[in-house]
């Protein structure tokens, strides 16, 4: 079988997401949540008044409506977040990061930029900047 060099390199980047996604869930499941929880964390805690609304969360963390409504709810049940509805508009979710989410998110990251570094080690400066650049260019 022949494949194409394009085809080649997304099954490289494929292998390698799996990879990555591996090494990060063990430490993060320490602070008892998942690589998808602590990207839902880590966008409210960079949201003005660390709010969003339920939509632009999905977008941001690449879920559905109703797969971010699924991640949400036993979120909101151990006190990370807190949903709402919006004064202006009542079919308009707001979901807001607790101070409870604050502190398992702040704990997290720094176990995430650990992992970050090691998972980038064998890389030079150089070509993370690199590798950031063409990523970026994918995006």
């Amino acid at each position: 079988m022949t494949t194409s060099p394009q085809s080649e390199l997304i099954l490289k980047l494929a292998a390698l997401h799996a990879k990555i996604q591996k090494q990060i869930a063990g430490p993060l499941s320490f602070h008892g949540i998942s690589f998808t929880e602590y990207l839902v964390l880590r966008q409210l805690h960079a949201a003005p008044e660390r709010k969003m609304r339920r939509i632009d969360l999905a977008q941001q963390v690449g879920l559905s409506a109703s797969g971010v409504t699924r991640l949400l709810n036993p979120m909101e049940k151990v006190g990370l977040i807190s949903k709402e509805e919006a004064a202006r508009d009542a079919r308009v979710s707001l979901v807001t990061l607790t101070t409870a989410g604050e502190t398992i998110f702040t704990d997290a990251d720094a176990t995430f930029g650990q992992v970050a570094q090691a998972v980038l080690r064998p890389l030079s400066g150089e070509d993370q900047k690199r590798l950031g650049a063409l990523a970026g260019s994918l995006l």
